[in-house]
């Protein structure tokens, strides 16, 4: 009982747990190879073992040009960020663009709820496709679906068609807040993809604190339609980019370890073994060389996943009953529901006396929140690695995937100052550094309260990762209940109650993480032996 976490005895390796001796993060189906027939890595990684273990196919994403792989992360990774930016970047401008629109500004914050809402919904659809269909034709379609729809809410004036924009520019957004991460996971080892996932998850924070940052002086001199004009020129670009330079990633490589693992002379048909990693399920072929540019450019390259066409889709509302992942469901979900929050009331707060703040100057209130979650990443992930190898050595070299959750200790603290600070300081009417210093603790927390959640599932449920996030990220659903109705609470009972109702409901949901250090392994243990769960989410990938 290592540290107040219980033990299991009814599994002889839970998942998730690891032996910190030679490499803890080998999957059990590397135990039989010998280790001088698996391949490493190389220059300062030569010592490191490959997971998972590439095939010989040059059309393995994992053999690409390490520059290549940049340069696909740093297209999705840029999308991601204007996707970001997209959803709250009208909250600066709430009292003009109400008035433009001839709407209520309960109105216009409801509309926001809608987009939310969407973006929940559509997750269980594109990222399961994505599994199916493979990543390119949901990048494509999605980035397409944010050109058209930014077009369109440049071009109109009348509140229902803007509404409408909005609403069908969810389903455009969904692949960019998860896939990111399940691309990552195609095309980078394991030693590489926390970088990477930190790469991402920069783009996406700061480009919803940073937009915000720039839509405000875009509102104040050109309107809000050119908040759309501009996200058009963007994803105009990046829509060639991606169908341009992101070619498929999704890869089937459930046969590389049986092939690694035997002789050459023991593998019945290698060239055949390879077609299927290549060419997904009944598109067998013989690669020899790798692609042409033009043949990586097809949309659609075959048929990823053997399970029935149902089970995918359903898998995500499965994992959302594992407790673990339920718990990041709660945190993770409130704590950026409640950032979410700020974005839909600055606007309404910040343009008021005692402030008075023009909208370029509401705008730049999201300074604060882009510098803390700048600083926030630079901090969370090293400090939760160093904490994670500490509690190792003092657990006789045993890793436990709760030693991410001490993690949460400075994302608490950190929102409380935030979220209760806020309320404080703007009922008060403080000078404009309280609230705003504020409003940047509450995004740091965010920050460290992701870092803690991803860390902890990823290293729970490393089979079910792209199920696991699509539940978490689920939170829209709870997201789109708050902002529906926010602005006329915070105008019928004022910014103190509102913000220590959220404060102390934050707080609550902090406090779970102490019955899963408690009673995580036990829990792990448990989903790890359930026959029915174990058929039902592994059956045919």
């Amino acid at each position: 009982m290592p540290f107040g976490i219980l033990d299991c005895k009814k599994m002889e390796v839970v998942p998730g747990t690891a032996i910190l001796a030679d490499q803890d993060d080998l999957p059990p189906e590397y135990s039989e190879v010998p280790r001088e027939r698996l391949k490493h890595g190389k220059g300062r990684y030569k010592d490191v073992i490959l997971v998972p273990q590439p095939s010989d196919d040059p059309n393995d994403p994992l053999n690409w040009p390490q520059w290549q792989k940049e340069m696909i992360l740093f297209i999705v990774g840029l999308s991601a960020a204007v996707v970001g930016a997209y959803g709250p970047m009208l909250g600066p401008g709430f009292v003009p663009v109400a008035a433009k629109l001839n709407i209520t500004i309960d109105v216009l914050s409801q509309s926001t709820a809608w987009l939310i809402l969407t973006i929940g919904l559509a997750l269980f659809i594109t990222n399961p496709l994505a599994k199916i269909i493979g990543r390119r034709p949901v990048y494509i379609g999605a980035i397409m679906i944010m050109f058209a729809t930014s077009v369109w809410g440049a071009a109109v004036g009348e509140y229902p068609s803007f509404l409408a924009s909005r609403v069908i520019a969810g389903f455009g957004m969904a692949p960019y807040e998860v896939l990111v991460q399940c691309t990552i996971g195609d095309m980078y080892f394991v030693h590489e993809r926390a970088t990477r996932i930190a790469v991402w998850n920069l783009f996406l924070l700061t480009g919803i604190s940073g937009g915000a940052l720039v839509a405000g002086y875009i509102i104040e001199r050109d309107g809000y339609q050119w908040t759309f004009g501009v996200c058009a020129i963007f994803f105009g670009v990046l829509m060639l980019a991606v169908i341009f330079l992101v070619p498929e990633t999704a890869y089937r490589r459930n046969l590389v370890i049986a092939a690694v693992g035997s002789d050459k002379e023991d593998v019945t048909d290698e060239k055949e073994v390879q077609a299927t990693h290549q060419e997904g399920v009944g598109r067998p072929s013989t690669p020899t060389k790798r692609r042409s540019y033009w043949q990586s450019l097809r949309v659609f390259t075959g048929r990823y996943s053997h399970a029935p066409g149902w089970k995918p889709f359903l898998r995500p509302v499965i994992m959302l009953f594992y407790p673990a992942v339920m718990w990041g469901f709660l945190v993770y979900g409130t704590v950026l529901t409640w950032i979410v929050v700020f974005s839909v009331v600055n606007g309404v707060i910040f343009v008021a006396p005692p402030y008075n703040f023009t909208v370029s100057q509401t705008g730049l209130i999201s300074l604060s929140p882009f510098i803390m979650t700048i600083i926030g990443e630079v901090i969370s992930g090293p400090l939760n690695d160093w904490i994670c190898l500490y509690l190792t050595k003092k657990n006789k070299g045993v890793y436990e995937p709760e030693f991410r959750l001490p993690l949460i200790i400075p994302a608490t603290i950190l929102g409380v100052v935030g979220f209760f600070g806020f309320g404080a300081t703007v009922q008060y009417q403080t000078h404009w550094v309280g609230p705003v210093l504020c409003f940047g603790f509450a995004n740091m927390s965010l920050v460290f309260a992701s870092t803690c959640v991803f860390g902890y599932v990823v290293d729970s449920y490393r089979e079910h990762n792209e199920e696991a996030f699509v539940a978490i990220n689920a939170r829209n659903l709870l997201t789109f209940g708050l902002t529906y109705f926010v602005n006329s609470w915070l105008a019928a009972q004022g910014p103190l109650i509102v913000f220590c109702i959220l404060g102390s409901l934050f707080v609550f949901v902090m406090m779970l993480t102490i019955p899963l250090w408690i009673f995580g392994k036990k829990i792990r243990s448990f989903t790890g032996r359930n026959p029915w769960l174990q058929r039902f989410m592994n059956d045919k990938n």
